[in-house]
């Protein structure tokens, strides 16, 4: 079973609020802990809460803290698009969810309101949370003032705009519908829609669009003369009294509210008449216009009334006040618990909620988004701190990464180099870092500086390195954090932002070298495409791989890929696709994806196999029929290092695709490499996996004196 469910609109007033309540209450029937989340709300009232989630905590005695029950304002959310940190943002609002899965059995997410301006931009953020959160979908549409077509149109968009990001859409509700309506519209929409997205139809309920007398007051910013025990009373219609008494007793209706000018008192008289008598339908209220009172004689007949229709006084003319009326749309509220019963009925006779159920017990998410990788890969990492050594001290990337891991508690750190010249750049560069939580090292200041300079001479003699040498080497930042590591001074290491790959690399292979299991060190990069993460390997180390080599490439970035939470279903890239295909590059390929087969059988492998059909289903069912990767691949190995590394780095220009890695993979302890043209969020996230490789590495060697 799911843990939660997406609750969104394309439009406003849809009537999503009547599904979240339906909804919440029919999932209290079979979990003790249920969760309401609105991501971003509307403006944050002034001293009181956002009436939807009162009416939800409220109503079914939800036990949230309110500050967990959404993320951002619509304004807090718009300035952090204007500030380019729409990632920040999603990450948040995950962070936010995840906490609320945690302690909850089941959480009811509910999407905007559009309320604001760009409805398109608005569908494309809740798509995004949506996908984010990977919560499969309640989509609520409003058929009101529609035509049958126009109703289809946008259901059938609707559902297809998020299916193809790839978010399973549970069900389609259609709200205010006409009930003659129904028949035609279900059959077009059975034609067109997928078999398992269950379609519902709402029809009209003027009991649940009718505003309150109270609702009225507030919205005409009005004062109560009479009446406070009667303001929940519901709204049908309005009626304006301007005309003679007998024939506006003529427009009464049931729930009628009348707005007349103050000083009109036979409207008034007539209107509270009217209301006492068995011959005309029941008043909801009045509105006195034009900042009119009664005179005296009226206001003392109303006082002596034993019930008192709710009137109203309000500054705007008759005019302005009837426009006014007429754009007020009823809002469910934790007062009005009537109208929250009548939803809930409504939910049951309207929704399938036995196929409803069904549907949310046995789906299952697919896939991973990039900011849920990015949430989950802080979250393994601050499960176990470890501690991380950073060589290049003097770069400002380093620095402002390192404070923002600090900060974020994720990992503890050491940076290599003179501590003078890096407190001078901290201050410099105004960065935010607490210093009592930051270990800074020279290396050739450091109290352990000799004694690793023994170690790596006892480590490399054979090699005719000699003590001066070493000496030398330790020296070096590259060599005194790959010492550290060796030592379990520190638990892994991060380089590259100044230095080549060699540079990091070397010191890696002669000192801390490769797992038993393995003969060579490869890489990976975790590319975060807009709608999923793969896996790319190798696209920075081995030029030129044998096909043994790279079935081992394969196997390594396969178990890699299953330790960060991704189903590894490996496409060994060429060429060309299946048996079609020959020569030496190929042929290569071939055995390489034989060799996986046969040393791991247990993965899924696809191989020779062309970039597209690994990732179109369509052309992947076309060249390559049957096959369980085939147009589904997530580990992408490609057949050298010219093809891996132009590929990584013409996805990531061309599609704004963050690339994390390199990622080195093979080794006893974790060493990563950066590149030169490195980001501070490049660091942040490449620490953060080193972090995680090393929560399981081999057991210590044993230290040499």
């Amino acid at each position: 079973m799911i843990k939660s469910v997406f609750i969104a609109s394309t439009e406003p007033n849809s009537g999503k609020s009547i599904i979240s309540i339906g909804l919440v209450n029919m999932l209290l029937g079979k979990a003790q802990k249920i969760g309401f989340y609105k991501p971003i709300i509307g403006q944050k009232p002034v001293d009181k809460k956002e009436n939807h989630i009162d009416t939800i905590l409220t109503y079914f005695d939800l036990k949230m803290a309110y500050e967990d029950t959404y993320a951002f304002t619509w304004e807090e959310s718009m300035r952090q698009m204007e500030t380019e940190q729409q990632g920040e943002m999603i990450g948040t609002i995950i962070k936010k969810f995840k906490n609320l899965e945690e302690k909850y059995d089941f959480t009811v997410v509910e999407g905007t309101d559009y309320l604001g301006e760009g409805v398109a931009f608005e569908f494309e953020i809740n798509v995004q949370i949506a996908k984010n959160l990977q919560a499969p979908v309640i989509i609520v549409l409003s058929g009101e003032a529609k035509t049958n077509t126009q109703i289809i149109d946008a259901a059938l968009s609707a559902v297809r705009n998020f299916e193809a990001r790839e978010i399973q859409v549970l069900a389609l509700v259609i709200n205010r519908v006409a009930v003659e309506s129904i028949d035609e519209i279900r059959d077009q929409l059975a034609k067109q829609l997928p078999h398992q997205v269950l379609t519902s139809f709402i029809p009209e309920d003027i009991g649940l669009q009718s505003p309150t007398m109270q609702e009225i007051c507030e919205k005409l910013n009005g004062r109560l003369l009479f009446g406070q025990e009667n303001l929940s009373k519901p709204v049908d219609h309005f009626v304006t009294g301007a005309m003679q008494v007998p024939n506006f007793l003529n427009y009464l209706k049931e729930n009628v509210l009348i707005v007349t000018p103050g000083d009109r008192g036979d409207i008034i008289i007539s209107a509270l008449q009217a209301n006492l008598s068995n011959s005309y339908p029941k008043v909801a209220g009045i509105v006195l216009t034009a900042g009119c009172l009664p005179e005296e004689p009226i206001m003392r007949l109303i006082k002596g009334l034993p019930t008192v229709l709710p009137i109203i006084a309000v500054e705007t003319g008759t005019f302005q006040t009837s426009n006014i009326l007429g754009a007020i749309r009823s809002k469910i509220t934790a007062q009005n618990t009537k109208k929250i019963q009548l939803a809930i009925d409504v939910f049951k006779k309207y929704v399938n909620v036995a196929e409803l159920d069904k549907q949310i017990v046995t789906f299952k998410p697919s896939g991973i988004t990039p900011r849920m990788f990015q949430y989950q890969l802080t979250e393994w990492a601050k499960k176990k701190k470890k501690r991380i050594v950073l060589p290049e001290g003097n770069d400002e990337r380093i620095l402002k990464a390192a404070a923002r891991l600090i900060n974020e508690q994720i990992v503890d750190i050491t940076v290599l180099g003179k501590s003078e010249e890096i407190l001078a750049l901290i201050k410099k560069l105004n960065i935010t870092l607490d210093l009592t939580k930051i270990k800074i090292v020279d290396p050739a200041q450091s109290e352990d500086f000799e004694r690793y300079v023994n170690q790596l001479y006892e480590l490399r003699k054979n090699k005719n390195v000699t003590l001066e040498m070493a000496h030398d080497l330790v020296s070096d930042c590259s060599y005194f954090g790959t010492m550290m590591v060796y030592n379990g001074d520190a638990d892994g290491m991060v380089s590259g932002a100044v230095h080549t790959t060699q540079h990091t690399i070397r010191p890696a292979l002669q000192i801390i070298k490769t797992k038993p299991d393995t003969t060579l060190v490869s890489s990976i990069f975790f590319m975060c495409l807009p709608d999923r993460v793969s896996v790319f390997g190798d696209c920075a180390v081995n030029p030129n791989p044998t096909a043994e080599q790279l079935a081992e490439i394969a196997i390594s970035s396969a178990d890699s890929s299953k330790r960060f939470g991704i189903d590894p279903k490996i496409a060994m890239l060429s060429y060309s696709s299946g048996e079609s295909g020959v020569g030496e590059e190929v042929d290569k390929v071939r055995q390489a994806t034989n060799l996986v087969r046969i040393n791991r059988p247990d993965l899924k492998v696809e191989g020779p196999i062309q970039y597209d059909a690994a990732v179109d289903p369509v052309i992947g069912k076309s060249k390559m029929p049957g096959s369980a990767v085939a147009g589904q691949a997530s580990v992408f190995i490609f057949p050298d290092l010219n093809t891996g590394n132009n590929t990584y780095k013409a996805i990531q220009r061309e599609t704004g695709a963050l690339a994390i890695g390199p990622i080195l993979q093979g080794l006893k302890k974790p060493v990563n490499d950066l590149s030169r043209g490195c980001t501070v969020d490049d660091i942040f996230n490449t620490v953060i996996i080193t972090a995680i490789q090393s929560q399981e590495v081999y057991q210590p060697q044993p230290v040499l004196a």
